[in-house]
């Protein structure tokens, strides 16, 4: 059995890593810039761990120039992510990327993703909303100007604040002053933490970010106290099984505490991260974990509805989307 007609909620992708292989080298050949050693032979993309991971990413990125490269990057990411589901689907955007973290520059590469996700609902049936991060491997200092886009920009499209990049640069508290910034504009907050560093790393998130969503969080799993403090305060993880498997941050799926998470009762969802670096799509995701746990069918309604109440979007959006999931 598979889950691809399945709608589904997602709430952890970054655009970039969503971007197919296809695309980017289309992309470089357009623009002849050699990015020859981003992939490998059967064209996927080639890196070794994680930290090579970020380098490949950064290298894909250096093919999307402007804002038109933007607007075709969400276009080809949701006619992917529909053809498995997805129904609403929450994206992590970088102002690094998208202008250098110039307010102005950013609101022209905003303009173009607006525009692009509109057309895509059309045309796809994908609802697309978008959580500006700041780059956690960049420093301190270039969170704040990311926190400042954010924060100008808020509104409907942009719908929240965030961190991604290496976990492992700095601790939370020295980007505290970019999450400040965001919560005192009115922006529900996520940040990965606890995919490579351990339970103190997401203890020190909440408490020093005072975040909603924690992005992965599965090595919260060693700490007992700090799983009970997550379920008691409501704090939604975005887990995303495949990555966490296919970079080793976990062991293999059998071994992923993802079940044991939510048998504690912390509220999990469930996203591919970076779907076509780590091989995987919300199908395959579905899919394994109905292999790997027994999850039927009531686990992924339950699933979906978590990731919904989950969601930082509108109460209109939230409505309509809980409409497309009565078809589940």
């Amino acid at each position: 059995m598979t889950y691809k007609s399945m709608p589904k909620v997602e709430l952890h992708t970054h655009l970039e890593g969503c971007a197919p292989p296809s695309f980017i080298r289309g992309l470089a050949k357009e623009k002849s810039i050699d990015i020859s050693g981003v992939f490998n032979k059967d064209g996927t993309y080639a890196y070794r761990d994680f930290d090579n991971f970020l380098q490949v990413y950064e290298a894909a990125c250096t093919t999307l120039q402007g804002p038109q490269d933007f607007y075709r990057l969400v276009k080809a990411v949701l006619q992917e992510s529909a053809a498995h589901g997805v129904v609403y689907q929450e994206t992590f955007l970088s102002p690094d990327f998208c202008g250098g973290g110039d307010l102005a520059a950013w609101r022209d590469y905003l303009a173009a993703l607006e525009t692009a996700a509109a057309e895509a609902e059309v045309e796809f049936g994908i609802t697309l909303k978008g959580i500006v991060t700041c780059i956690r491997h960049f420093g301190p200092d270039a969170a704040k100007p990311a926190a400042i886009c954010a924060a100008e920009t808020f509104g409907d499209f942009i719908t929240g604040f965030g961190m991604a990049g290496g976990e492992m640069v700095g601790r939370p508290n020295d980007y505290a002053y970019a999450f400040d910034m965001a919560r005192e504009a009115g922006m529900p907050l996520t940040c990965h933490a606890g995919e490579w560093g351990g339970a103190d790393m997401v203890a020190d998130t909440i408490t020093d970010l005072k975040v909603q969503r924690i992005g992965h969080g599965v090595n919260a799993i060693h700490d007992p106290k700090l799983v009970a403090q997550i379920a008691d305060s409501g704090i939604v993880l975005e887990v995303c099984p495949g990555s966490n498997v296919f970079l080793k941050a976990t062991g293999d799926w059998a071994d992923h505490p993802i079940q044991k998470l939510r048998d504690a009762g912390i509220k999990v969802t469930v996203s591919t991260d970076d779907p076509p670096f780590f091989g995987t799509t919300m199908t395959d995701e579905f899919d394994m974990l109905a292999a790997t746990f027994d999850w039927d069918s009531d686990d992924f309604k339950a699933l979906n509805q978590t990731a919904l109440d989950a969601a930082f979007c509108d109460p209109t959006t939230r409505a309509k989307i809980a409409k497309r999931l009565e078809t589940q």
